[in-house]
């Protein structure tokens, strides 16, 4: 079974950046794909960013387009999200989700596991 961690949220500025990392054990990673979804206080949950097994293949939420970043190192067990140009309405819980069949997806049903979340505060 793998288990997934979310690390890198805290409080941040409006125009600041983070990088959030999602760090897998247990499992084989790299035939995987992974998605950041996130979820902010009485809204659904939100897909942001998913990447195939490889790498080669990224998908992006319009909202963050041209801000974020998703890549992964799979010798490392890790998929990264770089942030930035944050906004307010960027704040939210993330968590990121492996999908078994290492196709990319923006909808949370076909991601297998879940990770805890690790939270995202942006200041105006």
């Amino acid at each position: 079974q793998v288990q997934l961690v979310e690390s890198g949220g805290r409080l941040v500025q409006a125009g600041g950046s983070l990088r959030l990392s999602c760090e897998a054990s247990g499992r084989t990673f790299r035939s995987y794909a992974v998605g950041w979804f996130r979820q902010a206080p009485g809204k659904e949950r939100e897909f942001v960013a998913a990447i195939s097994w490889s790498g080669g293949i990224t998908y992006y939420a319009d909202s963050v387009k041209g801000r974020f970043t998703i890549s992964r190192d799979n010798s490392r067990k890790t998929v990264y999200l770089q942030m930035n140009i944050l906004k307010p309405e960027d704040t939210a819980v993330y968590s990121c989700g492996l999908d078994y069949r290492g196709d990319p997806s923006r909808w949370y049903l076909d991601y297998d596991a879940w990770g805890q979340g690790t939270q995202v505060t942006v200041s105006s």
